[in-house]
């Protein structure tokens, strides 16, 4: 006689129970120190980590979220993190996943930008910037290659593209009035071509979780979640108040044109701009940061995204770099605090980078979980992303140029660093080796090369 037990049908797997928010704070931590691998590896590692091991959010919910966040200016993955604490704990939980995701790779490269400029003269550690510099100047053209072939789907993208580049190489365009000028473009293509606008498809992943998540398809919005206009204008009236107090504290201490004030402004218009990720706002950093200030020279910024990406967290944190340098060099508490003026610059700046995303998921949230597969109106994103390309291009040409012809165009052609660079653009494109096995090799090769050639070193300057 058959079990009746055995016949029976298996019960449907229970949803795991919620973390509390101190389980969610140590994931969060640990996040923060292991997030190496850029966006696309932090996406990754939060989907295996929440969607597939702990189940705290459905892989749709999970989707959700990270198109909302796809469309919003600045680092997709710290307000990815940011959405999920805020939808798990509430208020509290955002800022806390949000912080987490920054606060170790500011920290981190406060440290780096401060050994950078005791030591980078040493020959040994500026030989391993020799072999830094080449390979980020492959990566930058890798990126515009990755993003190129998920963006340039026509020859109207392509297009697009095309312009972006020649206006900033050629005409040398600001990067907001390119961001602008695509996403008009892209609102008037919606309407007369809406095929060529079509968006592209999101992060691919490994297909729907089965077992029901902590956060599943079918869950109830939370009460915190759900939409109201007062709500709203409380979290955008407390970002708001928060800028203003903070710029209104630096400009009553240093005045209205002190190197501190005018970085708080300018990397304040900056995390506006950053559509398409940290590579797309570069070029805009570089034109304000090197050119029009003078914050630091064009080879220090390509250091800086060396430590950059090779540190955890967002790429973006290159900005620390770039205030840390700033406000050494330009001393801005005095000569006898060159550590507590780089200090102070690199957390005025992440505060002011990183101040919108908070801003942007907390207010729009409630939003996002009311549309539910109805995230409309991406054609302007569609064309921004389309004119990141020409772009990154253009950022990938400045750094080859600072590379290979390090005293200007009119010094010599430094053929060492452009046989690394293709050397480093072979191995991401052919060999499909990882950016940070890439830096380690290129910067050992820096270093094995300036000592046995140490006249390489003042070309490297």
């Amino acid at each position: 006689m058959a079990d009746p037990q055995a016949s029976a049908p298996a019960s449907p797997p229970a949803a795991p129970p919620a973390p509390t928010r101190a389980e969610a704070f140590r994931f969060w931590l640990k996040l923060g120190f292991v997030s190496f691998g850029g966006p696309a590896g932090q996406i990754a590692l939060m989907h295996t980590e929440l969607v597939e091991r702990r189940r705290w959010i459905s892989e749709r919910r999970f989707l959700h979220a990270l198109n909302y966040c796809m469309l919003l200016p600045g680092p997709e993955a710290q307000q990815l993190a940011t959405y999920l604490g805020w939808l798990l704990h509430r208020t509290a939980g955002g800022l806390i996943a949000g912080v987490l995701f920054v606060l170790p790779s500011l920290l981190l490269m406060i440290g780096l930008s401060w050994v950078y400029l005791r030591f980078g003269q040493v020959p040994a550690v500026a030989g391993l910037f020799y072999g830094l510099k080449p390979a980020v100047t492959a990566i930058v053209l890798h990126a515009a290659h990755r993003i190129g072939t998920r963006a340039l789907r026509n020859r109207w993208m392509v297009a697009l593209a095309a312009a972006a580049f020649v206006a900033l190489a050629v005409f040398d365009a600001p990067f907001p009035a390119i961001v602008l000028a695509a996403a008009l473009i892209g609102v008037v293509g919606a309407r007369v071509a809406p095929a060529v606008f079509e968006p592209a498809g999101g992060h691919a992943t490994r297909g729907l979780a089965q077992a029901p998540a902590v956060i599943d398809d079918d869950t109830p919005t939370p009460a915190h979640a759900r939409f109201s206009r007062a709500r709203l204008a409380r979290v955008v009236g407390a970002g708001l108040a928060l800028w203003a107090a903070v710029m209104g504290a630096v400009v009553a201490a240093f005045g209205w044109d002190a190197t501190l004030t005018r970085m708080g402004l300018f990397f304040s218009q900056a995390a506006l701009v950053t559509f398409g990720g940290a590579y797309a706002v570069l070029p805009y950093v570089v034109q304000g940061a090197v050119d029009t200030h003078g914050w630091l020279s064009g080879p220090q910024m390509i250091d800086g995204l060396a430590l950059g990406e090779t540190t955890p967290g967002p790429l973006i944190m290159v900005v620390a770099f770039v205030a840390f340098l700033g406000g050494w060099q330009h001393a801005i508490l005095g000569p006898d605090a060159l550590l507590a003026g780089g200090a102070l610059a690199a957390l005025l700046v992440t505060l002011v980078t990183f101040l919108p995303s908070f801003v942007f998921i907390l207010a729009g949230g409630p939003l996002v979980e009311a549309t539910h597969g109805r995230l409309g109106f991406t054609a302007p994103l569609t064309a921004i992303t389309a004119a990141v390309v020409g772009v990154v291009l253009n950022l990938a040409l400045f750094f080859a140029s600072h590379v290979v012809w390090p005293r200007g165009l009119d010094g010599p052609f430094d053929a060492v660093a452009a046989g690394l660079a293709v050397i480093a653009a072979l191995a991401l494109f052919r060999g499909r080796v990882g950016v940070i096995p890439l830096l380690a090799a290129s910067a050992a090769a820096g270093w094995a090369l300036t000592t046995v050639w140490p006249a390489l070193l003042p070309a490297a300057g």
